[in-house]
């Protein structure tokens, strides 16, 4: 992808993650919907990796649709140690992955399960789409290794 993203979203007690504004190298996960199965279990993943990827200079940021406050609520159930984030905007749509699905026959929009590496001035250096939980953090970790970042 290697493109600069202008990513802003809505953090727990008033803060703002800003992609232009980055401390360090990151890793910026999006979940389709907080409290859920798939989107637990992939939270947890990267918690139990982050000493790996502080060890690699990067920090974790995750992030969804849903509102401050269920972030909030999902972060405290499994004791995050990284900050989700609230798209409130249009994050999604500026990254192409607010698409439309299907479940039973019903079609609406949500997040296809994506993740961006960026650099500390915002450039994505490699990104996945289509995300399936199992086993992804692992394949993040290698990427970065098996290319230096």
């Amino acid at each position: 992808m290697n493109k600069k993203i202008n990513i802003k979203l809505d953090l727990a007690d008033n803060k703002k993650f800003d992609s232009s504004k980055l401390k360090n190298k990151t890793i910026l996960f999006f979940y389709p919907k907080a409290l859920t199965s798939g989107c637990s279990i992939e939270v947890s993943d990267f918690q139990k990796k982050m000493s790996k990827f502080k060890k690699l200079g990067f920090d974790i940021v995750g992030a969804s649709k849903d509102d401050v406050e269920r972030n909030t609520t999902f972060a405290e159930k499994f004791k995050l140690k990284y900050p989700l984030g609230s798209d409130l905007g249009d994050a999604c749509n500026n990254l192409g992955i607010w698409i439309e699905k299907s479940m039973y026959g019903k079609k609406y929009f949500g997040i296809n399960r994506s993740t961006f590496i960026l650099d500390k001035n915002g450039q994505v250096l490699h990104s996945w789409s289509n995300v399936k939980v199992k086993g992804h953090v692992d394949v993040v970790i290698d990427y970065i290794r098996e290319n230096n970042l």
